[in-house]
């Protein structure tokens, strides 16, 4: 969810019930893996899990390094576009203190600057929607994975890349976490452009949900049905 309608530090806090979490104790990379080898197995080791070919291309994920990425992330926080909705403008500090908490925590959440052929233009957010406190408000399913996501400069905006990255980062999730079978995503309803390149991208929107602070739209892309071999 937004990071600002329910604070990071509440995300890497939830607790959810032993029922629940049971769910996943049989299914892989869940919690409990994680404590014996190492936070990244939330997310199946983010990492490592390469590029995505695009038409405008190649797409990496690259984990924030705080020295490297902080200013930049900040300067994206402060156009008004992206501060609408992020509401992270400010000094670098606020900046630095949204992402320090997410690489403090047990890797359920992970920023990440997207590099286009190497050049920096995107910050996403990878997580797990199944430990977040978005599944307070709807149902989810374990390893259910959800996306943040801005776009960093004017010029690459209005053009349909949108559409294409979130194509290609929800093609890589599914592809690098086998228990995941859907990526979810929950803008706010008044961002019709973020909306829309979703659905572009092979979501549906299954829901519109009230969140501490906006009200969403849940955007939902099922791993698609294998046929019989």
């Amino acid at each position: 969810m937004n990071p600002t309608d329910t604070s990071t530090e509440d995300t890497l806090d939830l607790q959810l019930p032993e029922e629940f979490v049971a769910l996943f104790r049989g299914a892989g990379n869940d919690a409990g893996r994680a404590a014996e080898h190492g936070p990244s197995d939330l997310l199946d080791r983010l990492a490592d899990w390469g590029p995505g070919v695009t038409t405008a291309g190649v797409l990496r994920l690259m984990p924030v390094d705080l020295a490297r990425d902080t200013a930049l992330v900040a300067r994206w926080m402060n156009d008004p576009v992206v501060a609408a909705y992020w509401e992270l403008a400010g000094p670098p500090s606020v900046t630095e203190e949204h992402l320090r908490a997410q690489l403090a925590g047990d890797g359920r959440s992970v920023p990440c600057v997207g590099t286009l052929d190497g050049a920096p233009m995107s910050y996403w957010e990878i997580y797990r929607a199944d430990l977040d406190p978005l599944a307070r408000y709807c149902p989810v399913r374990p390893h259910d994975t959800g996306v943040h996501v801005l776009i960093g400069d004017e010029a690459d905006r209005g053009r349909g890349l949108g559409t294409e990255l979130l194509r290609t980062v929800a093609d890589l999730i599914l592809a690098a976490r086998p228990a995941c079978t859907r990526v979810l995503a929950e803008p706010d309803v008044r961002n019709e452009t973020s909306v829309a390149a979703f659905l572009g991208a092979g979501f549906r929107q299954t829901a519109v949900v009230d969140l501490p602070g906006k009200r969403a739209a849940l955007m939902v892309r099922e791993r698609a049905a294998r046929g019989p071999s």
